[in-house]
């Protein structure tokens, strides 16, 4: 199949998508795929038609990215694209997606994941690999989701949208009272996500989120184990324990080796592990998650299970936990890419009878 692996973008995630595109393009070349790595954001301004010929590879592969332990600089990038134009599709981007039989979405966070992507490609009949634009959104919007988990009865940390013309209210006033999680809305990779244990610690968060957002999330903080759970084709994958070094599965955590331990299957018992996965199959569904994501959890000390979040393009870098839970039941990275674009295929066929 030709293939166009879409990545980067423009979100703070873009290294964490870089990396994980670079290793699906290369595990798709070396599948016998005619895969092609293409920078939402910077495009390929060189490029000349017919693009077809850019299917046609020598066998080489992309060198992997190193994923630093901050976010990178956006402004940094958004000065190097050639021509200043603010679009979200760099140069030639849509019309070498034009030219491919499936396009494989390894963006993360921002445009890639909340819906607007997947969007823009229906409208031009372009497939890609992943949930439609509705899942999508609902999914990046962690007050909707959270809102999406009570209405369909899966366990979720009490919690609230709040919006910054109330940032001033006391958290009692919500029902919620110290230690309490405050995070970005929209946001991934643990980016912008602190525990406050005081009451200037709360202060500090709501300032520093407020600054670029009009609403974020407030929830009760839950003590406990952190989890996570892959669904692919509405079924649950085995449960992964995630362990920090030290502290909490923040950004470095996630993408440094050796800041974290990773657990698959998780060492609990039978009856956690199936809340887990059922809840996880539920919220699947209730987001309209087809073909693939990851939920996150968390559990206390009673085996009580919290759904935090779901994610509608789980990682794929060499780290990424949902190809470790694959590896738990015997499917390999390869067996797993190709999964997601047979999964993800389904839909036109179902829809258009291809």
């Amino acid at each position: 199949m030709k293939i166009v692996v879409l990545a980067g973008g423009i979100s703070t995630e873009r290294v964490v998508s870089l990396t994980s595109s670079a290793v699906i393009c290369n595990t798709l070349r070396q599948a016998g795929h005619q895969a092609v790595m293409v920078d939402t954001f910077l495009g390929m301004p060189d490029a000349q038609p017919p693009f077809d010929r850019l299917f046609k590879m020598d066998g080489s592969l992309v060198e992997l990215p190193a994923i630093a332990n901050k976010e990178p600089d956006l402004e940094e990038i958004r000065r190097s694209r050639p021509g200043g134009s603010k679009a979200f599709w760099g140069p030639n981007v849509i019309e070498i997606c034009r030219e491919a039989d499936i396009c494989y979405l390894g963006l993360h966070g921002g445009s890639g994941e909340n819906g607007q992507v997947q969007a823009s490609l229906d409208m031009l009949g372009i497939r890609y690999t992943g949930a439609g634009y509705l899942g999508s959104g609902a999914a990046m919007h962690k007050g909707f989701t959270k809102a999406i988990f009570k209405a369909a009865g899966i366990p979720t940390p009490n919690g609230l949208l709040l919006r910054k013309e109330d940032a001033d209210k006391p958290l009692s006033a919500f029902g919620l009272s110290l230690p309490a999680v405050v995070k970005t809305c929209s946001g991934g990779s643990s980016i912008g996500v602190y525990i406050t244990h005081t009451e200037n610690e709360y202060r500090n968060a709501l300032d520093e989120l407020f600054r670029t957002e009009s609403e974020i999330i407030v929830e009760e903080y839950i003590k406990g184990r952190e989890f996570a759970v892959g669904v692919v084709a509405g079924h649950a994958y085995p449960v992964i324990e995630i362990i920090p070094r030290e502290g909490w599965f923040d950004y470095e955590h996630k993408y440094q080796d050796g800041f974290s331990q990773e657990v698959c299957p998780a060492d609990i018992s039978s009856e956690a592990s199936a809340k887990m996965m059922d809840a996880a199959e539920q919220a699947a569904h209730a987001l309209s998650l087809d073909v693939y994501s990851r939920m996150d959890f968390m559990m206390d000390g009673h085996e009580n299970v919290y759904c935090l979040e779901a994610n509608s393009l789980p990682g794929m870098t060499p780290a990424s936990l949902l190809p470790k839970e694959a590896a738990a039941v015997g499917i390999s990275f390869t067996e797993l890419c190709e999964l997601i674009i047979d999964e993800s295929m389904k839909k036109y066929k179902n829809t258009t009878g291809d």
